[in-house]
């Protein structure tokens, strides 16, 4: 039978309100991860977000009550959240597309503190652009508390004119242990065992027996840099054995670049949306995440504590993330990248440095349970202010 736990010192339960925005996967699963352990510590824990993110997520079940927001960014969902936050001791909204109609819902509620925080920065052109700086603006002044993902958002929000930024560790439930990542050795060799039984099979199924696999996992759209990744895969036809690169994704530049790959002869496989994704970093030699912008980016968590070697753009969070455990190339530099990959795959001893750094590397970031308490003593530190 599930019980809810008993909250500290005596105090009535706190209640919070989580806000998502969009139907972003690492906002979501950071979401979840924080309501679990929340909901452990005693906490009632009220999420609101898009409908289709409940059934993918479980809020529910963690022991949350969801509320369902499609409204957007203006009137209508801060009326939904003016109701939901009436009694609410913090309101925690992540991102500015949440932030903006949990900060219009408050207006007014000196009392009820809002926390706020960043976790990727979008990078429109124009118009566009002014507009989101205005938005960006108005919601970091009025949150209580900017937590940014990286520093520069943190340097950013404080630009802005925040009132108290600070770096936020944000640590998406990964599960490295089920990884057999055996970077190194031979393409496809591996330690033997059921783990190397399924990496082989995942291998064969992409037709990759005996020759390496590079992966990349990301929505098909330009800010993830697949035009530079195709430019790249042109040097890889000259080595030996021919490289594959299998990109796992789905998304509008989907078709410019399947045609780009058949008029290139390109050896590169659109496997589209992928329930394994993350799993078939198992299979992988080298992992790529070519991306224009990135704070701590799952595909770089997930291939760091798989062992798996990583090379990705010097941008946004990842320099913090990965230390020197990833090979780091300017944005948009095809050749560097393409040297990069090539120099991994002809050296196995570089490859095997790299699966020890990245696991050492992994285990020095912020665990979930260090990130719900740090969280929660924010969210007490405002509560007894407020």
């Amino acid at each position: 039978m599930k019980t809810t736990p008993v909250p500290p010192h005596g105090r009535p339960p706190l209640h919070v309100v989580q806000v998502i925005g969009g139907g972003s996967a690492r906002v979501c699963a950071h979401v979840r991860s924080l309501t679990a352990g929340l909901v452990a510590r005693g906490v009632r824990v009220t999420v609101c977000a898009p409908p289709g993110t409940e059934p993918d997520y479980g809020f529910t079940g963690l022991g949350a009550h969801f509320v369902p927001l499609s409204c957007g960014t203006g009137p209508e969902a801060a009326a939904v959240l003016r109701a939901v936050c009436a009694d609410a001791a913090v309101v925690h909204a992540h991102g500015m597309r949440a932030g903006a109609p949990a900060a219009l819902a408050l207006c007014g509620r000196r009392r009820t503190p809002l926390v706020v925080t960043w976790h990727a920065r979008v990078q429109p052109a124009g118009v566009r652009a002014r507009l989101m700086r205005l938005l960006e603006r108005r919601v970091v002044r009025a949150a209580r508390v900017v937590f940014g993902t990286t520093s520069d958002l943190v340097d950013r929000a404080r630009r802005h004119g925040a009132r108290d930024a600070r770096l936020a560790p944000v640590t998406v439930a990964v599960t490295g242990e089920r990884y057999g990542g055996w970077p190194g050795g031979r393409y496809g060799e591996g330690p033997g065992g059921a783990d190397d039984a399924a990496r082989e099979k995942a291998r064969a199924e992409l037709g990759v027996t005996g020759r390496p696999l590079i992966l990349a996992i990301g929505r098909l759209v330009p800010r993830q840099g697949h035009t530079t990744l195709l430019t790249a895969s042109r040097a890889w036809r000259r080595l030996e054995p021919q490289p594959l690169l299998a990109i796992a994704g789905e998304g509008p530049t989907r078709p410019a670049l399947q045609r780009r790959i058949e008029a290139e002869e390109l050896p590169v496989r659109l496997l589209g949306r992928r329930e394994d994704a993350l799993e078939l970093l198992a299979a992988a030699d080298v992992a790529v995440l070519p991306a224009r912008w990135e704070g701590r980016a799952v595909v770089a968590q997930e291939a760091l504590r798989a062992g798996v070697p990583l090379v990705a753009s010097a941008v946004g969070g990842l320099p913090e993330l990965v230390g020197d455990a990833a090979l780091l190339v300017p944005y948009g530099d095809a050749d560097a990248l393409a040297e990069a990959v090539a120099g991994l795959l002809g050296d196995p001893a570089r490859r095997r440095g790299l699966a020890e750094a990245g696991r050492a590397q992994a285990a020095t970031w912020p665990s979930e349970d260090d990130t719900v308490a740090q969280v929660l003593s924010v969210y007490d530190e405002l509560a007894q202010g407020s």
